[in-house]
């Protein structure tokens, strides 16, 4: 998402972070895996470290995007009621995925990283529309 920004000129518009729902990989790198197959598209993560996402994320962002359904139920329920709109699925972005999942790789073949990466790059042009939208610009 933050390659599609600068490339549309937006990286100091909009602020993108990651977190997860869980504590498990705080202060981590991404999975090597996940590394290697953003690499071969372009994308550097190397730098990336795991984070839990906390109560101030919901004033912070705009929007908290969760990866699969159970992330959704858990956010919503973590968001403050008047912020629970900005949560929604990631994949409701990509007009061919609307209401899926993202799935987790991690237990899968190197394969299942390029798989995921196909829906998280359709679905990121998806949102760089909504982020055009809601800046009132015509898309890059």
């Amino acid at each position: 998402m933050r390659r599609r920004l600068a490339m549309d000129g937006l990286a100091d518009d909009v602020t993108v972070a990651s977190a997860g729902t869980h504590g498990y990989h705080v202060g981590e790198a991404p999975d090597i895996r996940a590394v290697e197959a953003a690499r071969y598209r372009g994308v550097d993560l190397s730098a990336l470290r795991a984070r839990r996402v906390d109560a101030d994320d919901f004033e912070r962002y705009d929007m908290v995007l969760a990866m699969d359904r159970d992330h959704l139920d858990f956010l919503r329920r973590l968001a403050p009621p008047k912020h629970r709109d900005r949560v929604q699925l990631f994949l409701d972005y990509a007009p061919d995925h609307k209401g899926h999942d993202v799935p987790d790789p991690y237990y899968g073949s190197e394969d299942q990283f390029d798989t995921v990466l196909d829906l998280i790059e359709a679905a990121a042009d998806g949102l760089l529309d909504e982020v055009h939208r809601r800046l009132g610009r015509k898309a890059g």
